[in-house]
């Protein structure tokens, strides 16, 4: 669908997720030529930078990180002529002037969209939205989006979507999660609902467990003010994990409009098992990662990465085991992980159905491995099937054998990066990607007890090593189930 002509303005304009991933996102879509002849892009920000410099440093911060890292220079040079940029002091409602006057005026004749992008801390979204509104720049036709982290529990996400919602309605707000933009999650949607073949097995009688793993080599960088505030549970658990477990459990919507499928996400996040401390002290696990080598590197440990604290509690691994409380997955576990200076990166999600009931062949049921999904979303993004096959030659030996597809391989064709796709959902009004505030708020609630219960016992996270998978007791949580982490039920080589 072609998109209609739009005035997109980025909060946080300078900063860098627009530099490194905003804008880079929607030059490739210049490069596409998705994007209309006279869309203009406004970056916001406390800089005071003329136009001329703050287009130096697009060149300099976010030229690298275009889809080849030096785009056509042609198409750049037409795709930075669409850019403004507007300095202001976002808590000043004086200062929007400045805004008002570096925007088109409404012209019945040549309707313009109008989106807001806040890609700010969650402590501006309201006082943003109350100074658009007393501007006149909020109108009942523009968009906002927010950014993550929407608030920092259940009280203070809230609080946002109360104080937003003066402003905007619920149809104008994108609360954007970018793995959600991702290929792979979209071909999980193919997948379920698109093919025969799995949903009659999508259930607890023929499914063993489901694990989710976010796996991360790099470190905090330089993210130590905000990490040392949230930690991995905020950071996340609460919203990248949750989100792939709504998309793995929900019930078939009626359509795939926006609310039938965002109904069917808050049913299960609704019907996950409530924590006590009790089964937090069981079935929840978080770690701090200590000094190692990641790669063959020497790293140093969180407490000692620079303006760290030296006694801090905050955690940057988190496993869990979550359940769910409906007849189509009473019984089966969800294990979801997530942490930073692991032994690899990777974004996955496998599904591991039951092991056979029975062995016909000359060799003990032990050796055969249950069949698995598994559903990578990074670094490559692809399927892999698990099976069993008789291996040639004489006699009748069995062992797993992989059936891959490459999306790359497959599809002989440029692919979106995840927020291409969600700005592109955003400029034409679609809002299936993005979260509602119930969803937020439920999510919200489910992991609250993990958060208080922390708060209230004061234990120290369990330190990991470096370029690990994370404290042991993470292996022992899934063991005590009978059952492994991927990487630890993987054949050795």
């Amino acid at each position: 669908m072609a998109l209609s002509d739009f005035d997109l303005v980025l909060f946080g304009g300078g900063g860098d997720l627009a530099m490194r991933k905003l804008l880079p996102a929607l030059y490739n879509r210049e490069r596409a030529k998705d994007i209309p002849p006279d869309a203009r892009i406004v970056c916001v920000g406390r800089h005071d930078w003329t136009r001329e410099s703050f287009i130096e440093e697009v060149n300099r911060s976010s030229r690298p990180h275009t889809a080849s890292g030096s785009p056509d220079p042609a198409v750049w040079d037409a795709f930075c002529r669409r850019i403004d940029y507007v300095a202001l002091d976002a808590t000043d409602a004086a200062s929007y002037e400045r805004l008002v006057n570096a925007m088109r005026k409404p012209d019945a004749n040549r309707p313009v969209t109008r989106v807001f992008y806040l890609a700010t801390p969650p402590s501006l979204f309201a006082k943003i939205c109350h100074n658009l509104s007393q501007s006149g720049l909020a109108t009942p036709e523009s968009r906002v989006v927010l950014e993550k982290p929407l608030g920092r529990d259940l009280a203070s996400a809230r609080q946002i979507n109360a104080e937003v919602g003066r402003v905007f309605s619920e149809s104008q707000i994108f609360r954007i999660d970018h793995y959600l933009g991702k290929e792979t999650v979209q071909n999980l949607l193919a997948l379920r609902f698109g093919n025969v073949l799995f949903e009659p097995l999508w259930r607890r009688e023929w499914i063993s467990d489901v694990q989710i793993t976010i796996a991360e080599e790099l470190g905090v960088g330089n993210r130590m003010d905000y990490y040392e505030t949230a930690g991995a549970l905020r950071d996340m658990l609460q919203n990248h994990l949750l989100q792939l477990l709504c998309i793995v459990a929900m019930e078939p919507p009626v359509s795939a409009t926006p609310d039938a499928v965002r109904d069917e996400k808050l049913k299960v996040l609704r019907s996950l098992k409530r924590f006590t401390p009790n089964s937090i002290a069981q079935n929840v696990v978080r770690g701090q990662y200590r000094s190692g080598h990641v790669q063959g590197t020497p790293v140093p440990g969180y407490r000692k990465e620079p303006d760290a604290n030296p006694s801090s509690r905050t955690e940057t691994y988190v496993a869990l085991k979550a359940e769910i409380d409906t007849w189509r997955w009473a019984g089966v576990p969800f294990y979801l992980r997530t942490g930073k200076r692991m032994a690899d990166q990777l974004a996955e999600i496998v599904v591991r159905f039951k092991t056979i009931p029975h062995s016909i062949f000359a060799q003990p049921n032990r050796s055969f491995q249950a069949n698995s999904l598994i559903i990578r979303l990074q670094p490559d993004e692809g399927l892999q099937m698990n099976l069993m096959a008789k291996t040639p030659g004489d006699g009748m030996r069995l062992r797993p054998v992989e059936l891959e597809l490459d999306f790359r391989e497959t599809f002989k064709m440029p692919r979106m990066e995840a927020y291409e796709r969600l700005l592109l959902d955003v400029l034409r009004g679609q809002l299936t990607l993005f979260m509602r505030a119930d969803e937020l708020e439920a999510a919200w609630e489910w992991v609250e007890p993990i958060l208080e219960y922390w708060e209230q016992e004061g234990d120290e996270p369990m330190p990991y090593t470096s370029g690990t998978w994370g404290p042991p007791a993470a292996s022992a949580l899934i063991g005590r189930d009978g059952l492994q982490w991927r990487e630890e039920a993987l054949p050795e080589e």
